[in-house]
């Protein structure tokens, strides 16, 4: 009769003799073929050894990543058997019968962001721009550079302004600023002058495309490009050459916008160096502009053009729209396709747009959004925004114990939303580890770049500091599988509370950079709007750079003035309620149109 599986290893275990915790009886037990009975069930344990021998002392050792604790038996135990039952999980990876996994091939498990129950509170599909008139065309070309995209949008379609000129303006601009900022990482000249004139011929012949027709603009360079270089940012990337557009590409492109310029990341999407420099904040060109979407923030803010796509996975949109003082957009996971778009983290990569103004944000988010097959996350979705609605009576939640340590510029921005006649409501969630989810995005990206880690051409990146990726990628090959199991249980109780305080109020405000507020946004997919909402002074240089005692960071005396901004928070696919309450904002506190200086 077949022996249980139990019965079997036990059996096994007293034929490899008592020793089973030292090298020696791993060896013997690595030698022993083993011959079953016919039609026994398959065991674990049972398979021939690989790999390199382990000791208890290895479990000894590892017991200190890990933070088990294990009896010297467990510990010997385990190593009995290590190359026999659990080795073997490697051998996708170690060969020899390896398989490599191509860069385009997603988990087959997905985030979902909405939970069961009811979806998405809005079922219109309704989109209406504020019509507000833009005025006469400046004389200035700074003053034209410089203005949002929805006054250029109309001064392009009445044709007082013509693409060609448009475009023309902004690569003098990038000529002659980007020194500075490091922002731009190629320039596209032909294919921006190409498509301007294009746009020129058609909105002449009356087939005007829609706003974003004949704005020029720029993409963080993990888009792909058709036949123009997307380096990611990094050393081992600097000359890849896609053959198609990303989708985001494809349909800016169809939207008639003109592709000026590849803009500048943090390698690998990280902070704001890449392989050729850092990206500076034209507010502050003594610090970096934030990152990762470097480039699109300086180069919006800087009027290099007219708007920018950026991407967040933990941050990277909010960050530099927050030091750089422009408007960033991160819209609900799932809305917007990342096909053709570098892959960090599969479960928690976005798109955005980066804009001057909270509208020119929405504008580009109408023309990106809607499902594409080649993203198996992204998701059919309505955008009901209506720049005239008002928003009196809209319920907006705060967190008191947060804003004791946000500024005077936060605390001003409720009291407009108090005076636009919001409900303000005090709102708290559990005071849990949230930071426990980054397990999930340290194994997602190490596992997106494991070719690169294992190859030994991560140590190409020209950060090598013990907390940028080269470091972090290695570090995650020693996270816990059963931990990451854990924290995706955990991001679903996260999720679960979310949606409890989405049931109190229609949207929330925080303070932009609050690290609780990015990482649950984040991991839960809801949408956010960064907007300026003042000015502070700061007395030292920021840095998303862990403090580096040999590289002290510039001080001033006195204190230099720089934008400051706040960020709403909206329901699942409800990027139309932050709009408008975005809007309403911006007009109130009345900040958003002074420019940094030294750029005119």
């Amino acid at each position: 009769m077949p022996k249980s599986r139990r019965e079997f290893l036990v059996s096994s275990a007293a034929l490899l003799g008592a020793n089973a915790g030292t090298a020696q009886s791993a060896t013997k037990r690595s030698k022993h073929a083993i011959s079953l009975p016919s039609s026994s069930p398959p065991a674990f344990g049972t398979a021939t050894g690989v790999g390199p021998e382990v000791t208890a002392a290895t479990f000894a050792e590892a017991e200190k990543l890990m933070r088990v604790q294990m009896s010297a038996g467990e510990c010997a135990q385990a190593a009995q058997n290590w190359r026999e039952s659990m080795a073997s999980n490697y051998e996708r990876r170690t060969g020899p019968r390896k398989v490599d996994l191509e860069p385009g091939l997603a988990p087959y498990s997905r985030w979902n962001p909405v939970l069961s129950g009811p979806g998405p509170t809005s079922r219109r599909n309704e989109f209406v721009v504020s019509g507000r008139d833009p005025g006469p065309l400046p004389a200035s070309d700074t003053d034209i550079a410089f203005a949002p995209l929805w006054k250029l949008a109309r001064w392009v379609q009445s044709r007082q302004l013509h693409s060609e000129r448009l475009a023309g303006l902004y690569l003098q601009r990038i000529q002659t600023w980007d020194p500075r900022l490091k922002s731009v990482i190629t320039i596209t000249r032909d294919l921006a002058l190409e498509q301007a004139r294009a746009a020129d011929r058609e909105i002449a012949a009356g087939r005007y495309r829609g706003p974003l027709h004949g704005i020029p603009w720029g993409g963080k360079d993990l888009l792909d490009t058709a036949g123009i270089r997307t380096t990611y940012g990094a050393e081992p990337f600097k000359d890849r050459v896609p053959m198609e557009d990303a989708a985001v590409v494809r349909r800016l492109h169809e939207a008639g916008a003109v592709l000026i310029a590849k803009l500048s990341m943090g390698a690998l999407a990280l902070n704001d160096i890449w392989f050729g420099g850092q990206t500076m904040n034209p507010w502050l060109l003594e610090e970096g502009s934030g990152g990762s979407s470097a480039g699109p923030g300086a180069a919006t803010a800087a009027g290099l053009v007219g708007f920018s796509i950026g991407s967040e996975t933990e941050g990277s949109i909010v960050d530099p729209s927050t030091r750089c003082g422009v408007c960033g957009l991160r819209p609900t996971f799932g809305r917007v396709p990342r096909t053709g778009a570098m892959t960090l983290c599969w479960s928690l990569d976005k798109l955005g747009p980066i804009a001057r103004s909270v509208e020119d944000t929405l504008l580009v988010l109408q023309a990106i959004s809607g499902p594409d097959p080649g993203d198996l996350s992204s998701v059919p979705s309505v955008l009901d925004f209506d720049a005239r609605a008002g928003v009196s009576g809209l319920r907006v939640g705060y967190f008191p114990h947060w804003q004791r340590e946000a500024t005077d510029v936060d605390r001003h921005a409720v009291q407009q939303l108090r005076s636009l006649g919001l409900e303000v409501v005090e709102v708290s969630l559990p005071d849990w580890p949230f930071d426990s989810l980054n397990t999930i995005l340290f194994a997602e990206s190490a596992a997106a770049f494991e070719e690169l880690t294992l190859s030994g051409r991560v140590d190409q990146l020209r950060v090598q500091t013990p907390d940028a990726w080269p470091n972090t990628f290695r570090q995650s090959r020693f996270l816990s599988a059963v931990d990451f199991v854990q924290a995706d249980r955990f991001r679903r109780a996260v999720a679960q509370e979310m949606a409890k305080l989405f049931s109190q109020v229609d949207l929330l405000l925080v303070p932009s950079l609050r690290d609780e507020m990015l990482t649950i946004g984040n991991f839960t997919g809801y949408p956010s709007l960064t907007l300026r909402a003042g000015f502070i002074s700061v007395a030292q240089a920021r840095s998303d750079w862990a403090p580096d005692p040999s590289r002290p960071l510039p001080h001033f005396n006195p204190p230099r003035r720089v934008p400051h901004s706040v960020t709403l928070v909206g329901r699942l696919f409800d990027e139309g309620t932050l709009g408008r309450v975005g809007l309403a904002l911006e007009h109130a506190l009345g900040v958003a149109d002074e420019r940094p200086p030294g750029f005119a």
